[in-house]
């Protein structure tokens, strides 16, 4: 089987004149990015990495970062990317959990790379700003030319070993190897149909399963990644349409910065023909947003992890708004009872359950870095049991309603906010919403909806959207709070717990 570095290899060789990647102004071919490539591979071993040693970069998403992470795939190195949003404790944790040989950093993080004493003790590479003046340049690690193909990694060899968000404990190391890389990165272009010299949006960041996935796919087709190094709407758009994007792959979030913006025009997005979602749920009203605004020809959900990337497709997503589809070609899944020990007993359809993916998918991972612990949690009778809840409809289709931590308990009953949440989305005053179960003395857990408006409304006219839309009675808010922003994670997570602790407090305020 190829390895990674065979596959940009291949891309190199079939058409060394397309253009392979774009930052701003700047363009480079495959045949001109493999030299640079190569050059920071050897960059990388003259300062003494080896194959499988562990390169730490927090950089935002610049053609460098790009070019290290293939200079990675070439040279045996793991690719180790972290959040540019990181603290030095947190570069700190990351460098001694993972035993990093040499960090990598830009302008959004000379910063923490200074403030941080784990750091100053491996070499340094620095795009723009020095964290000090004897780190390396960018362009000072790329002077050289190997006399000779750098190609020193296999399939079994690691290459990428991500960080999950750690939104409950410290983050956890996922290594995943070349050849479960490659699988994912094959799967996603069949599942998203991508043809050649396709064009596709390199904004989703690159420490982020789904950034990897979108360079990865995009090399496998003599593709053009299209380098944004953060999330900005104007930028965003400009680089569509200066690039001709043909695809988009996103968080529901952007999406809804984009379409939301007063800059957005369908007439500058018309390159964009197929468009996919991951990394959340994407609430009925958004999802029917968003095809009218892009009308695009292949509307994609993605549902996975950083754990086994892709879980279930669906391809007509907003055929059937709140399914994620069917298993990917990679994959099976299940839905077993909540506090299943097993894999052995799954639930009937319509009965809501944990899911779980099967570990001999090409594109699964084998257990996280330093956790036993979490590895034996996750990882039972040969299932990746995700921690998320979900239920298989009467045709088969799989619909994710939340996670085992989210799920309300109110009054004996189980509630998935995703089914509240989905419902409200509908009603045209309402822009986003999410719900989450507060502390009641009665009721164990009441529910609550904290929405983001686009237009001035009642809670009585939500009460009543929410009878009208046929919602039981023990599931519909007691309790609506409209806030001005719904707290999310850099990648575009909803940060639930971050709502509770802000309730909490204004409760004690109130109190006081």
């Amino acid at each position: 089987m190829f390895d990674l570095g065979r596959s940009f290899l291949a891309a190199v060789e079939r058409r060394p004149h397309a253009v392979a990647v774009s930052d701003g102004a700047l363009k480079k071919t495959y045949e001109e990015w493999f030299v640079d490539i190569q050059s920071a591979a050897w960059g990388l071993q003259c300062l003494g990495l080896q194959r499988g040693d562990r390169l730490l970069v927090v950089m935002q998403n610049r053609w460098q970062m790009a070019t290290l992470h293939w200079a990675c795939q070439f040279a045996g190195i793991v690719m180790t990317p972290l959040n540019w949003r990181s603290t030095a404790d947190e570069l700190g944790y990351c460098i001694e959990d993972a035993q990093i040989r040499a960090v990598a950093y830009d302008d959004a993080t000379v910063t923490a790379v200074a403030g941080c004493s784990a750091a100053t003790r491996l070499p340094r590479i620095a795009t723009g700003l020095r964290a000090a003046n004897t780190d390396l340049s960018f362009e000072e690690l790329c002077s050289q030319t190997p006399s000779g193909i750098i190609l020193q990694a296999d399939a079994e060899d690691f290459s990428l070993l991500l960080y999950t968000s750690g939104t409950t404990s410290k983050p956890k190391g996922v290594p995943r190897r070349h050849r479960s890389e490659r699988a994912a990165a094959v799967a996603h272009v069949a599942q998203n149909l991508y043809r050649q010299n396709e064009c596709t949006l390199g904004v989703m960041p690159l420490y982020h399963t789904m950034g990897v996935r979108s360079l990865l796919s995009m090399a496998l087709i003599d593709g053009h990644f299209v380098c944004v190094p953060k999330f900005d709407v104007e930028a965003t758009l400009q680089a569509i349409e200066r690039e001709k994007v043909s695809n988009l792959y996103l968080v529901p979030t952007l999406y809804h910065m984009l379409i939301e913006h007063p800059a957005f025009a369908r007439e500058r997005v018309a390159s964009v023909e197929k468009i996919g979602f991951a990394g959340a749920p994407m609430s009925d009203g958004l999802m029917r947003r968003v095809e009218q605004a892009f009308q695009p020809q292949l509307f994609v959900n993605h549902y996975g992890s950083s754990e086994i990337y892709t879980f279930t497709i669906d391809q007509q997503a907003s055929r059937k708004p709140g399914s994620s589809g069917r298993s990917a070609m990679n994959q099976r899944v299940r839905v077993v009872p909540i506090d299943a020990e097993t894999a052995d007993v799954q639930v009937n359809p319509l009965e809501e359950g944990q899911i779980i993916a099967d570990l001999a998918s090409d594109e699964a991972f084998e257990g996280y870095l330093n956790r036993p612990e979490a590895t034996a949690k996750a990882l039972r009778d040969g299932w990746y049991f995700t921690g998320d809840i979900g239920y298989f409809d009467l045709e088969g289709d799989l619909f994710v309603t939340g996670r085992v931590d989210d799920l309300i308990i109110t009054g004996g009953e189980n509630v998935s906010p995703a089914e509240i949440e989905n419902m409200l989305s509908l009603h045209p005053a309402v822009e986003e919403v999410v719900v989450v179960g507060l502390p009641d003395e009665q009721w164990g857990k009441i529910i609550a909806a904290f929405i983001k408006l686009r237009a001035e409304v009642s809670e009585g006219d939500l009460d009543a959207h929410c009878i009208a839309s046929g919602l039981a009675k023990f599931k519909r808010p007691r309790r609506y709070q409209f806030i001005d922003q719904i707290p999310k994670s850099p990648v575009g997570k909803v940060l639930r717990r971050v709502l509770l602790a802000q309730f909490q407090e204004q409760a004690l305020k109130a109190i006081s």
